[in-house]
């Protein structure tokens, strides 16, 4: 079985609430899917969040990237089990003509088409995605099957009122942990955070994320009062240029650091482990580059003495979101979890099946074949702006 024909989607995803932190204000969400067909006609979905403040990527630019990377090579190889698609996946190669000093340009673009082979194999196999991890070499000692997973949820920018209302919401809705947004101009970060953990409950684990909203000589001074809430990490304090600096301030920052912005690739990862940045990684399958590259970086997080969360970006659909449960379900020892917030984020639901996380967080394994969400035609049709197919040729 092989893949004859990808076609991409570009589709604007408005959000119910505009989402705030200190490197970008967003009311919506310019998504990629890829719908992937098979030679007998099985259909797999992929998706991407392409972030040109994260990995220099646009849609439109994954678009062009898509139209003259040569994955024919990779994509005429036949498939008949889990190794053969990984060596399809590992396979691909996307030509990307900027400046590319990190090997992050092409990780949504890669997320998307990865996640929809990925998608369409499974279906064909009759298996969920996540019956591929046990065939990732590198992910061997990460690898545990969870028959549920827990959430967290997060609060940002938005004001005294709606933080409250928030907090309150989230308290009543049983969460176990909650990330808060700092570093915003014109914020008292110290007052905000002690309101939340005033209204959300003692018993809730509070990091913080400042989206690079620091300078290094400042990030002492700044977290110094916010320690006092019992907050257990702090998340990309400075600027990735910036952040080479945080090895020699890790001991007096007082809390465990997680890299995100900082954290794209596996060239990433090694100059942080190498330089001694960070205790945590935070993945993002579309930031990351995509299911595999992430339970590789998990791997060589956990072979370094490092921990790690799996994010996500603010307006990912369900195919993403099905994507992170199949990976969390699947990996031990996760810090944090972030995701499957669809129906309270978005405005419109663009897969056919509901998979938001549930009371407390908590949200079941996926065990349908493939990714388990199908996209509705309908709502893509009405809503894509642009579509492109690209065709595979046998010859």
């Amino acid at each position: 079985m092989r893949v004859t024909e990808l076609t991409a989607f570009l589709v604007p995803l408005p959000l119910k609430r505009e989402i705030k932190h200190a490197s970008f204000t967003r009311t919506e969400s310019i998504n990629l899917l890829i719908r992937c067909q098979l030679s007998n006609g099985t259909i797999g979905w992929g998706e991407g969040l392409p972030r040109p403040y994260v990995t220099g990527e646009t849609p439109e630019g994954c678009l062009q990237q898509l139209s003259r990377s040569n994955l024919h090579p990779a994509l005429m190889q036949s498939a008949s089990n889990w190794p053969e698609v990984i060596a399809i996946c590992d396979a691909l190669q996307f030509n990307n003509e900027s400046d590319d000093p990190r090997g992050c340009g092409s990780n949504s673009l890669r997320c998307a088409v990865e996640l929809s082979l990925l998608d369409a194999f499974g279906r064909h196999f009759g298996e969920p995605v996540s019956a591929v991890v046990p065939h990732v070499a590198e992910a061997a000692e990460i690898h545990v099957r969870q028959p549920r997973v827990r959430y967290s949820t997060t609060i940002t920018s938005s004001g005294a009122k709606s933080e409250r209302i928030s907090a309150l919401k989230m308290r009543a809705y049983g969460f176990a942990q909650c990330k808060i947004k700092v570093g915003v101009n014109g914020q008292d970060d110290p007052s905000r955070v002690a309101r939340i953990r005033r209204w959300i409950g003692g018993g809730v684990d509070l990091r913080l994320d400042a989206n690079e909203a620091w300078r290094p000589e400042e990030v002492i001074e700044k977290m110094r009062p916010l320690r006092e809430f019992g907050v257990t990490c702090i998340e990309q304090p400075v600027a990735h240029d910036e952040v080479d600096a945080l090895a020699s301030l890790r001991e007096s920052i007082g809390v465990p650091i997680m890299l995100d912005e900082s954290l794209t690739s596996r060239m990433d990862a090694k100059r942080a482990i190498e330089r001694g940045t960070c205790d945590l990684f935070n993945l993002r399958l579309s930031k990351c580059g995509g299911f595999l590259s992430c339970l590789r970086l998990a791997a060589f997080a956990r072979a370094s003495g490092l921990g790690y969360q799996l994010g996500c970006h603010p307006g990912e659909s369900g195919v993403l979101s099905a994507a992170g449960r199949h990976w969390a379900s699947s990996v031990g020892d996760i810090r944090y979890l972030e995701g499957s917030y669809d129906r309270h984020l978005l405005t419109t639901l663009p897969t056919q099946e509901d998979i938001t996380l549930r009371y407390g967080g908590w949200a079941p394994a996926l065990d349908s074949p493939g990714l388990g969400v199908t996209i509705r035609e309908d709502w893509l049709q009405q809503n894509a702006k642009t579509e492109r197919t690209f065709v595979v040729d046998a010859q």
